[in-house]
């Protein structure tokens, strides 16, 4: 793989730290700014938020500039935004700090996700997204329980700079190492829109939505699983959450060759598998033997599902597909934000703790059907060209290996 896929990469872990660090610190903040914890939990909507508005918006006024400019600017705004939060005087100001730091992270990993693919030969292309995403699952097993242990000791604010200087490290590995791709046809901010509303796109964009909410559904209060129902010491949480990220990092390591070899039923076989490990953890979470197995398990087969339907909508949005990228990250912050909401429902129910794990089953199953549908679909229209092929013309091949064999 050529360096500048590390460069991405770290990216990456800095944008993930970021994301999952505020749910660690929420009493810490609710503390210091003289707020409740519920309260302190917009935080973490706001950043939420700022992905959902930010990933299509950036990315089309973004359109006409160079890619490695346009990486150069998101992460620019990203470590701005964190700066803010470290700065804030008030709950209101690191309410606008986090959705700032927010809105670059779909459109960088849009943009960044074409740049990788763009930098190897077409049949590497998918382990080369993946291998980007390989920054953010490592955020979850050193970057979030580091930075969270950080704030504990040393405050909040002290995890903001921390996450600050990750992005100035970003930035300086970014300028260094992406190369100065070959001129790409501009598509124009309506042709990209446009290719929003092709319909594969818009099903492998719902696919994200209901799949990925099966994870979040439970992933949302794994905490209060581990103590309430396993039984596990609130000291612990952190471990299992590493758990998580260790599971999500083998599932990301899995997700690209699979991808490069057959998109499709890699995306079909991740999400029944996803829907089946959600049943079984319902029943899993009441052991202490089963339940950090099940957490591996869990974050592996959910992550597999990532590199695909980012894959999908790239392949499918055909000669725009920067802005469908961009767009697969808003759709999964959506089902970050609607799988709690429906895990959070279930419990408020009286269905008990693990309730949501049932729940998440069903968005799975939900999300594999409307995949299928679009396999279907797919099948009685004729074949497209590759991602970023057509009106992004990849690097030469013997040019991708040269770059990959110098470290590019």
């Amino acid at each position: 793989m050529p360096l500048a896929i590390l460069a991405l990469a770290v990216s990456a872990f800095g944008i993930g730290t970021a994301e999952f660090v505020m749910m660690g610190l929420l009493p810490n903040v609710a503390h210091s700014l003289g707020t409740s914890v519920p309260s302190a939990g917009y935080l973490v909507s706001a950043y939420a938020l700022g992905v959902v508005v930010g990933a299509p918006l950036l990315t089309a006024l973004g359109s006409r500039l160079p890619r490695k400019r346009m990486l150069l600017l998101l992460m620019g705004l990203f470590t701005v935004g964190n700066l803010a939060s470290a700065f804030a005087p008030g709950y209101e100001t690191l309410l606008a700090g986090r959705f700032l730091a927010g809105l670059p992270h779909g459109a960088f990993f849009g943009v960044g996700a074409v740049v990788a693919a763009r930098l190897v030969p077409e049949e590497r292309r998918a382990r080369a997204v993946a291998a980007m995403f390989l920054g953010l699952t490592i955020a979850n097993i050193v970057g979030v329980p580091a930075a969270t242990a950080l704030g504990q000791h040393l405050g909040w604010r002290a995890t903001f700079l921390v996450v600050s200087v990750i992005g100035l490290l970003a930035l300086g590995s970014l300028s260094l190492l992406i190369p100065r791709l070959p001129a790409e046809e501009h598509t124009g901010v309506a042709q990209e829109i446009r290719a929003l509303r092709e319909p594969q796109v818009l099903l492998g964009l719902l696919t994200a939505v209901f799949g990925f909410a099966g994870v979040f559904a439970v992933y949302s209060y794994l905490a209060s699983m581990m103590t309430e129902v396993t039984g596990f010491a609130d000291g612990t949480v952190t471990v299992l959450l590493a758990l998580f990220g260790i599971g999500m990092t083998l599932g990301a390591l899995a997700a690209g060759p699979l991808t490069d070899r057959a998109l499709r039923p890699t995306l079909y076989i991740s999400l029944g598998t996803l829907s089946v490990v959600l049943v079984a953890f319902h029943f899993a979470a009441r052991s202490k033997e089963a339940a950090p197995i099940a957490i591996v398990v869990l974050g592996a087969v959910g992550f597999l599902t990532t590199t695909p339907l980012q894959m999908l909508v790239m392949n499918k949005a055909r000669r725009a597909p920067t802005l469908a990228s961009a767009s697969n990250h808003s759709a999964f912050n959506l089902a970050n934000a609607g799988g709690a909401w429906l895990g959070g429902l279930a419990i408020s129910a009286g269905w008990g703790w693990t309730s949501p794990a049932l729940v998440g089953a069903v968005l799975a199953a939900i999300g594999l059907a409307i995949a299928l549908t679009a396999g279907v679909l797919d099948r009685r229209t004729p074949s497209t060209p590759s991602p970023v092929i057509a009106g992004h013309s990849p690097l030469p091949r013997e040019m991708a290996e040269s770059m990959a064999a110098e470290g590019a």
